[in-house]
């Protein structure tokens, strides 16, 4: 349990946001909500809710965290159907950084889950 605001950037504490679908108390209601999820899973260190929510069609093998990334913000661009365009910010030893990817989701016997995405 996180007292602390959400990784996601909600502005809501964790335990009222990502948390619940963290801990599969919930499913995640829209292709955003699974997203913010699953870069707080990067940010706190949950491997399981990633490999979970991972479309097992497109899942790597190895989805083990770099431990000397630090995850340091997320920006949603878009957010429309089943795609979620947004920026994550970093930070690691060697520099700061930013992902920005557009993502596909879909819908798995009624829980949506991530397929792929594309690195812009």
């Amino acid at each position: 349990m996180f007292a602390r605001d959400c990784p996601c950037g909600s502005g809501t504490a964790y335990d009222a946001c990502c948390g619940p679908v963290h801990r599969q108390e919930r499913p995640a209601a829209t292709p955003e909500e699974l997203m913010r999820s699953r870069y707080s899973a990067y940010a706190v260190g949950d491997v399981d809710h990633l490999f979970r929510t991972w479309h097992p069609r497109t899942r790597p093998e190895d989805l083990s965290i770099d431990p000397q990334l630090t995850w340091t913000g997320l920006e949603i661009l878009e957010a429309e159907g089943d795609v979620v365009e947004f920026r994550a910010h970093w930070r690691s030893p060697h520099g700061e950084g930013v992902l920005h990817e557009r993502s596909r989701f879909e819908q798995r016997a009624g829980r949506w889950v991530y397929v792929e995405g594309r690195l812009s």
